[in-house]
């Protein structure tokens, strides 16, 4: 079927969603139309995300059945006992993510999958928890993280609390493609799901748990309860779903001489003022950067949408605030880890941190100063999660930190995902350290610098949107591949690593196995120690070029990354 076709048979519903009915009769754009047609929205093993509105290659109540639909088809292949141990299910703060998850649990429902349902929004990272508490098979998060507001998202998670695993997602992937009619999935009742106890609503029961859980992270408590009543800093939970959840942690740990930006703490899917609400641009610190300077703040600390990831600006010597990178933010919070814990003499001899292969080197030297290993997995925090499995199962390494360059970290493995709301207490945590020491994060970051090196790192996205997006994709990869660069600004390239056939290719020619699950990506080494990477987006039509690189001062870093970067691109567009 054309996409024509696909077209004309939504614009011949009849019982069409009425918004999305309203929306279908404004699209004029012969080229919007063809995008939102062409072709099923994609799902990956990160679930899918999209513009909402009408079409099979958008987010809506018909899409989100559908990928539910699969997922309850997978799940009647395994079993009454599977089916009775459910799905979990969360949403944000985002436009119809309420009515996308009701919409999900009515699908389950109708195939009798017990459900778990919040009562209202959540964090993302309590969704894994509460896969992990109520023994669940899966669970769905509807967010589109730190997208625009025009989006939305289904996250799909296992029953370890990661995101699910490449085997089951292809299977359950398998499953949505061959529903025909996307218009035609039946949904239960959810009233009579509740009557039956075939739906549960989660709420403060599950919120307490995770809590007592959260006890955890904080490594000193005198030295918390000690400065954490007069350290000062800005929290800003961008549109309202870390708030509940972030205070409440943030109390239980001793800090609460804390203000909250008031404008961005409400739930509002328009993300008003911000077209990306994302904590790792400076756009997101605005507000929190004037009620910082008006409260004489040392830190301005700002969660994420679906308060998963988390940003951080720091204040310098001068009064500005500077926005630290995720890679200096994961570095700075495991340095502190390791430090602590070596203070207590609680560090495990058989410590581990685990980070993405497209994340800093400043962590791996960190690690090594105290004799922990680091270990790197490919990009996507289930492979952190992966990880944890390893270790508990094989008892090998005790799990003390796990970061992604993209700003998601994990302290406690309680949850199995990235988790703002740890990493918001922890942090602060940090910074009263460095208090007791009268110092600045900013302070701390300067001496880890003079220390281990001044490491600097550049992550570059590159849309290319619509129909044409991912051939052009395609090709750029096929090119590097191809053409083999063999040097970057200069510097002769020592060592090429293809993720997607497991190759290891020094520059004597000798080929050796990664040892890793083969994935699209493509690594170099260069000799001064500089390392770029090149992979497509899992979520989003973009190709994404990672630079790390270090020098002995920070105005020498800085002009390497920019020699890099521009070599980089040279290649590409030659």
């Amino acid at each position: 079927m054309s996409w024509k076709d696909t077209y004309q048979t939504w614009l011949d519903r009849k019982d069409l969603e009425p918004s999305l009915k309203r929306q279908l009769a404004a699209m004029k754009d012969e080229k919007e139309i063809e995008d939102a047609f062409y072709g099923p929205l994609s799902f990956g093993t990160a679930g899918m995300r999209g513009l909402m509105g009408p079409g099979i290659n958008r987010m809506n109540v018909y899409t989100v059945r559908q990928a539910t639909e699969g997922l309850a088809q997978f799940m009647d292949t395994l079993g009454d006992e599977i089916k009775q141990r459910g799905v979990a299910i969360s949403y944000d703060s985002r436009h119809n993510s309420r009515l996308f998850a009701h919409d999900a649990a009515r699908v389950l429902g109708a195939h009798n999958i017990k459900v778990y349902i919040y009562d209202n929004l959540r964090p993302t990272p309590e969704l894994s928890f509460a896969v992990r508490y109520q023994h669940t098979y899966a669970g769905i998060m509807i967010t589109a993280s730190h997208n625009p507001k025009e989006y939305n998202g289904y996250k799909i998670y296992g029953e370890d609390g990661g995101q699910m695993p490449p085997k089951e997602s292809d299977l359950m992937t398998s499953y949505i493609r061959k529903i025909d009619d996307i218009f035609d999935i039946k949904l239960a009742d959810e009233q009579a799901m509740l009557n039956s106890g075939l739906e549960t609503i989660m709420g403060e029961d599950v919120d307490a748990a995770y809590l007592e859980n959260a006890k955890k992270v904080t490594i000193n408590h005198e030295l918390a309860k000690k400065y954490g009543k007069e350290m000062k800093f800005v929290f800003t939970p961008l549109c309202g779903t870390g708030r509940m959840l972030g205070e409440r942690a943030l109390r239980q740990a001793g800090f609460t001489n804390y203000e909250v930006e008031p404008f961005e703490g409400q739930p509002n899917g328009d993300f008003p003022g911000l077209e990306h609400p994302n904590p790792e641009f400076p756009e997101a610190f605005v507000r929190s950067e004037k009620l910082g300077k008006q409260v004489n703040a040392d830190i301005l600390i700002a969660t994420d949408p679906d308060a998963d990831r988390l940003g951080c600006a720091i204040r310098q010597p001068d009064g500005e605030y500077l926005l630290l990178t995720g890679n200096q933010i994961a570095s700075i919070m495991l340095h502190y880890i390791l430090e602590a814990h070596k203070q207590a003499g609680t560090l495990p001899a058989n410590a581990a941190a685990v980070k993405s292969i497209v994340s800093t080197e400043f962590a791996t030297k960190i690690a090594a100063d105290y004799g922990v290993k680091m270990i790197n997995v490919l990009t996507g925090f289930k492979w952190i999660a992966d990880q944890i499995h390893q270790y508990e199962t094989k008892h090998n390494h005790t799990f003390m930190f796990g970061f992604e360059e993209s700003f998601g970290y994990l302290i406690k493995p309680f949850v199995r995902d990235k988790d703002a709301i740890q990493t918001l207490t922890l942090l602060a945590e940090v910074a009263a350290y460095y208090r007791s020491r009268n110092m600045t994060l900013y302070d701390g970051l300067q001496e880890l610098f003079q220390k281990y090196g001044y490491f600097q790192e550049k992550t570059i996205a590159n849309t290319y949107a619509g129909v044409e997006g991912p051939a052009k994709i395609k090709n750029l990869m096929k090119k590097f591949r191809e053409e083999a660069p063999t040097h970057f600004a200069g510097q002769q390239v020592v060592v090429t690593e293809d993720f997607s056939n497991n190759t290891k290719t020094l520059a004597d020619g000798t080929v050796e196995e990664l040892g890793i699950p083969e994935s699209n990506v493509l690594r170099y080494v260069l000799a001064d120690g500089t390392w770029i990477a090149i992979r497509p987006s899992g979520t989003e039509p973009k190709l994404k070029y990672y630079i790390g690189t270090s020098a002995d001062t920070l105005v020498g870093a800085k002009q390497k990354l920019a020699d890099f970067e521009k070599a980089l691109q040279e290649f590409a567009e030659a």
